[in-house]
């Protein structure tokens, strides 16, 4: 067949599969010749041909059809000795008249590569996760996942503040999966390492061979999708991966800092993914939970320290002064141990005191945003995704209005640091709402009382 019959069909396939998948997945091959019924294509990488087999072979063979080609089936075979370039470039001379996008230079790798993910802790299993009241439903989301089978939760999309769990929960998800599978291709790694990935593979002019990794994976697990907001091109292919993934019926796992509706600077279509999955809060720690997640660590910390005296009540004070997130608490237990230790003293209230006076003071010091918003959407019963959400009614206003006042009462934060808390609100609504909770508290006696109580709450 001439370069001319080809060089039509592929001007039909632009138009009848779109300009993104004509260039990715079109364009790179080469029809080498038509025997026997057969059209032989080759490919740059055994991926390319298995994705074009399940998604275009039918198209390809109809558009030959019908152009007259004496083709009954399609073939596609891996020509690595080639030079990829090479191939693209009299791929892209076979196209008459065309306005598709410039090929991507692609070059042959190993299905033998290993997965560029990050390493995964040891220590982040399930067996050492304490669960509680604000990560249950977390902890048993990522079971499900973890135990595999059809995928039911895709995505999952894990969200809450600092020191919360996510990280843990998706390392204990991977370890599971692969103790379970360990031929499965989990691959781990965060938003900014996949951008740092898509970076280098269009500087190295490798995108083909990136497409190739991140699309073979039996598991995606990418951490604070958060700091992608606003890099269009590495959204454009984080988008692209994740359908390739769904349909392909792959699991996809992803943690952010916020609900995927709140994360601004990202596209309206990857929120419409991330949400079409189950989305599940990761809630602040409250009292019982700290206790137990320091009785965990105290007994490891115990065996490793042996013989140190430890008196009762510590983890009890401990657990009620030290609020923030769970890594100040496991820091704070883990000084305290090393030094007793090291000074050879009992473990006790006035040791703790003197030891972690830095660590208690600032917690003494500062009240978090975040606690102030989850106790002011308990009080008024209303959803945390809805306190820093665009809604305005008024059932929701006002409770927003005033977690701003004990926000701007009890923390040391500016009135624009606040106001990124609240959804990326401007500092004038922030002011807004504080001066008018002030006004409110001295003629309703209602939101005095309600306010008042909050504090006290806050403060205990």
């Amino acid at each position: 067949m001439k370069n001319e019959t080809w060089g039509r069909v592929k001007q039909q396939l632009l138009e009848a599969v779109g300009r993104n998948n004509y260039a990715n997945w079109i364009e790179p091959l080469q029809l080498q010749k038509v025997d026997n019924g057969i059209a032989h294509f080759s490919v740059p990488t055994s991926f390319m041909a298995n994705w074009v087999t399940r998604n275009f072979s039918d198209q390809i063979l109809a558009h030959l059809k019908s152009s007259g080609v004496p083709a009954s089936r399609v073939e596609f075979k891996v020509e690595v000795a080639r030079p990829a370039a090479a191939a693209i470039a009299e791929a892209a001379e076979g196209v008459v008249g065309t306005t598709a996008a410039a090929p991507v230079q692609v070059a042959p790798v190993s299905e033998e590569v290993e997965l560029p993910g990050a390493p995964l802790d040891a220590r982040f299993t399930f067996d050492k996760f304490v669960v509680g009241k604000p990560n249950e439903l977390a902890h048993a989301a990522a079971r499900r996942v973890a135990e595999g089978g059809p995928v039911t939760f895709n995505p999952l999309f894990l969200y809450g503040g600092v020191g919360l769990g996510k990280t843990h929960l998706m390392h204990a998800i991977a370890h599971e999966i692969q103790v379970r599978d360990p031929k499965s291709r989990v691959l781990y790694l965060s938003a900014e390492q996949f951008m740092y990935r898509f970076v280098q593979a269009l500087r190295d002019r490798q995108m083909m061979d990136f497409k190739q990794l991140f699309r073979s994976v039996d598991v995606l697990m990418v951490d604070d999708v958060q700091f992608i907001a606003g890099k269009d091109s590495t959204q454009e292919e984080f988008f692209h991966t994740f359908n390739a993934l769904v349909d392909q019926g792959k699991q996809i796992i992803i943690s952010a800092d916020r609900a995927p509706g709140e994360i601004k600077n990202i596209e309206d279509r990857i929120k419409s993914r991330l949400q079409c999955g189950l989305v599940v809060d990761l809630h602040p720690t409250d009292y019982e939970l700290r206790l137990g997640i320091l009785q965990t660590k105290a007994e490891q910390y115990r065996a490793q320290y042996k013989g140190l005296v430890f008196a009762d009540g510590v983890l009890e004070f401990l657990a009620h002064r030290i609020t923030t997130n769970v890594r100040v608490l496991e820091g704070a237990l883990m000084r305290l141990f090393a030094f007793a230790s090291l000074v050879g003293r009992e473990i006790n209230l006035e040791l703790a005191q003197e030891c972690l006076a830095d660590v208690l003071k600032a917690s003494d010091r500062k009240v978090t945003v975040e606690e102030i918003q989850r106790r002011v959407s308990e009080h008024y019963s209303i959803r945390l995704s809805d306190m820093i959400g665009p809604k305005r009614v008024r059932s929701i206003a006002r409770p927003r209005q005033v977690a701003m006042y004990l926000a701007k009462q009890l923390t040391s934060r500016s009135l624009p640091e606040i106001g990124r808390r609240f959804g990326g609100r401007d500092h004038t609504t922030v002011m807004h709402g504080v001066r008018r909770i002030e006004e409110l508290k001295t003629t309703d006696s209602q939101m005095f009382e309600d306010v008042e109580m909050l504090r006290r709450a806050l403060e205990a």
